[in-house]
Parts: structure tokens; C-alpha cells; sequence
């Protein structure tokens, strides 16, 4: 067998674990990353005509050499070399069912220290996206608009503060658990949302939603006593359950309403109600469990309005926000009159520059018949759109008011 196919299997499939391994080692993300590159280069010269019976092990193996030749040849790696100690003993490291669960903690040991406070928000999630999900800083790049230099010396400056801050490669104390659980999952919410609510099906998005899943799932199978974990893994599931009707083929918003429900992944909504079941029992609902259950109700026909308008009460009570009374709003006119949703919208500030604030006062003024005033809400919104799917969307409003009129 050649040495290519086999390395880029053990690559794809243990990439993270082996970083995970070899950063808790070696307690540098960039060694860690450039030891692991030069144990595959060597695999490609030493596997032709004799691959190992345990290709990870090997690679772990030859990545912490390469390490250590890397620091020797610095002339910087004496007290380095005292702090490793002896190797790790990898070289009969097995990798089946029975020890998936010390290479998962590693794995959620790398998620926390990815996601550590002490580095900015963009920070995290770049690390985590090219850490954890394996995306490269071009790709990084593309997805949040940001030239690949700069996201570059931001990935460098984040792994600088973990090696120089001393930063533990560990999952926290659980006293700590709370704090730190709460911005692990808010990390992997932003980076699903990025792909989400991006414009088109640029496969970058698609593939930001399907890491960010993974992640949430990782959490959530390797702390199954976290409702919240549960939670957001049972919320991203049920979101992206709807990818595929959310767009026609030309790339025009389809409303949640009007969406073909036949083209919703029942397989992803049925795992989702599972996880959010499970996440319920453990009695303790927090956001991301309320906002899985109104996603899991909007599934349903006829649509609980009623239901999900108490749920984003609920919600308000626990993160309050103006855009989740914005959304409470919309539930409310769904569930009673428009004019009570009005009512609730004219009450909420700090949202005049967010588009879908004046979509949805729209929405409700052109359903009262108050067609001018929806007119110029519609206006408004679409001039702080900036996809073109919305701004599309919201020019085929003006339009259907403008026939309307005319009649």
C-alpha cells in the first residue's frame, strides 16, 4: 500500500487529536502545528512499501522528535527539554473504541484552551476554526472578510498568548465549568451563525454550520450532564435541518412559511428533538434549550405561535435583548393581532440600524393596511441590508405594495 492514502486517512480523521496530544505536551500551538507538518512530511519518504501498523502512533511519535529537534536547534529548548520529561508513550498508542474517550477529553482540553477568556472573541474563533475544525487561514479568512495577513497575525497572536500566559491545556476546574462552558458554546454558536446567515452557498459557509455541529456534538457527547450543550447541539441540528428550502434555486429568500417542508432533513430534526429531550430532563433550561424548543416548534403544523410567544418571554426574562423582543414581537402578532405586535416593536430601542427591526414593522404595518408608513419601513430596511438575497427580497415588497396601490 502507498503512504498517500494512508496519511491523508490518518490526517483527516485524527488531525485534531493528534494536535490535541501534542500541544498538551508541548504546550506551544505553533510547535505543536509545524511538528505534526514535519512528521507527515517525513511519513510520505519512510511509508512507501512500509506503512505501520499504527499510523497515528507513528506520527505522534515522530511530530514530538521533530519537536525536539526544533527546539535544540533554537538554543532555546533547555528548560523546554526539563519540562518535557520523558516521551509520551505513543508509540503503542491505541486509537479503537476503548480509548476514544481520553482522546475525546484531549480533544475538549484543546476546545477550552482555544476558547480560553483571556483572548478576544475573533480570536477564539479563529483559533478554534484552524485548531479544532482544521479550516485553513485562507479559508478563515474568506469567511469573515478579512485579508488572509491579517487573519494570519491574529491566529499567531492567540497562540503566542496561550505559550507565554502559560495557559493550561486542560478542561477547567468545576467550579469554572459554568463560565467557561458558556463561552466554549457562545464560540461555536458565532461560528455556526457565520456560516448561516452568510448570502449565497458558498461551500465555505456550508462548511463553517457542518463544523460548527461537530463541535456542539463534541461537547455535548463528552459532557452529557450539560443541558446547555444539549441544548445548542439540539439548536444548530434543527437550524440547518432547514438549509437546503431557505433559498430557491436562483438564490431568493424563501420565508420559514413558505419553505418546502419536504426538503427539511427529518433525520436532523429527529436527532435534535433527542438531544433537546435529554437536555429537558436534566431540569435546568437555559437559552439555548428555549431557543432549540421554539425551533422545534416551528417544525410543526399548525405553528404554536401562542407557545413560541411565551418561550421568547421566557427567553427576554433570562438574556435580555432588543433583538430577542423583536422576535417576541413577531410571535406576538402571529399569535394575537398585528397591532399588539406593533405595539411591542414602537417599544424597542437600539435596533435602527438593523435591518430586520424594520422589515418586520413592516411586515405588521402593510398587514394593517398602513401602506405608506410600510412603504418607508421597507425602504429603510432595504438600505441597511447589505446581502443582495435581502436586499432582492425586500425590493419585491416595495413592489407588491406599489401593484397593490395601483389598483
Amino acid at each position: 500500500m502507498t503512504a498517500a492514502p494512508v496519511l491523508q486517512t490518518a490526517y483527516r480523521e485524527h488531525r485534531t487529536r493528534m494536535l490535541a496530544a501534542l500541544v498538551r505536551v508541548l504546550g506551544d500551538f505553533q510547535l505543536a502545528e509545524d511538528a505534526l507538518q514535519d512528521a507527515c512530511a517525513l511519513a510520505l519518504r519512510k511509508w512507501d512499501g512500509a506503512v505501520p501498523d499504527d499510523p497515528v502512533a507513528w506520527l505522534l511519535t515522530a511530530a514530538r522528535n521533530s519537536a525536539v529537534d526544533r527546539l535544540r536547534r533554537a538554543r532555546r529548548g533547555r528548560e523546554k527539554l526539563a519540562e518535557l520529561g520523558p516521551p509520551p508513550e505513543v508509540t503503542t498508542m491505541d486509537v479503537g473504541e476503548d480509548r476514544l474517550p481520553g482522546l475525546g477529553d484531549e480533544r475538549l482540553s484543546l476546545i477550552f484552551t482555544c476558547c480560553h477568556p483571556a483572548l478576544a472573541e475573533d480570536a477564539r474563533v479563529a483559533l478554534t476554526l484552524q485548531a479544532v475544525a482544521g479550516l485553513t487561514a485562507a479559508q478563515i479568512a474568506r469567511t469573515f472578510l478579512v485579508g488572509e495577513t491579517t487573519l494570519a497575525q491574529r491566529l499567531v497572536r492567540a497562540k503566542r498568548k496561550i505559550r507565554d500566559a502559560g495557559i493550561g491545556f486542560a478542561v477547567p476546574a468545576d467550579h469554572l465549568l459554568p463560565e467557561r462552558l458558556s463561552g466554549v458554546l457562545t464560540v461555536v454558536y458565532l461560528i455556526f451563525t457565520q456560516g448561516y446567515t452568510a448570502d449565497g452557498d458558498r461551500p465555505e459557509y456550508r462548511l463553517l454550520q457542518q463544523e460548527a455541529i461537530r463541535l456542539a456534538k463534541l461537547v455535548a457527547t463528552l459532557m452529557p450532564d450539560e443541558p446547555e450543550a444539549l441544548g445548542l447541539a439540539a439548536l444548530l441540528l434543527l437550524q440547518d435541518s432547514r438549509s437546503s428550502a431557505r433559498y430557491t434555486d436562483g438564490g431568493d429568500v424563501v420565508l420559514l412559511e413558505d419553505q418546502d417542508r419536504t426538503r427539511w432533513d427529518r433525520a436532523g430534526i429527529a436527532e435534535a428533538v433527542g438531544l433537546l429531550d435529554r437536555a429537558l430532563r436534566l431540569g435546568a433550561p437555559g437559552p439555548y434549550q428555549l431557543q432549540a424548543t421554539i425551533a422545534v416548534l416551528h417544525t410543526q403544523s399548525p405553528t404554536d405561535w401562542a407557545g413560541i410567544a411565551g418561550l421568547y418571554d421566557r427567553l427576554l426574562e433570562l438574556t435580555p435583548s432588543p433583538v430577542v423582543a423583536l422576535n417576541h414581537a413577531v410571535a406576538v402578532a402571529m399569535a394575537t393581532t398585528p397591532a399588539d405586535g406593533l405595539a411591542l416593536v414602537d417599544r424597542i430601542d437600539g435596533l435602527d440600524r438593523y435591518h430586520l427591526f424594520h422589515a418586520a414593522r413592516a411586515d405588521l404595518l402593510r398587514r394593517l393596511g398602513r401602506t405608506t408608513e410600510a412603504a418607508a419601513a421597507y425602504r429603510r430596511a432595504h438600505d441597511l441590508a447589505t446581502k443582495p438575497a435581502d436586499r432582492r427580497y425586500l425590493t419585491g415588497r416595495l413592489q407588491a405594495l406599489d401593484t397593490a396601490e395601483s389598483r
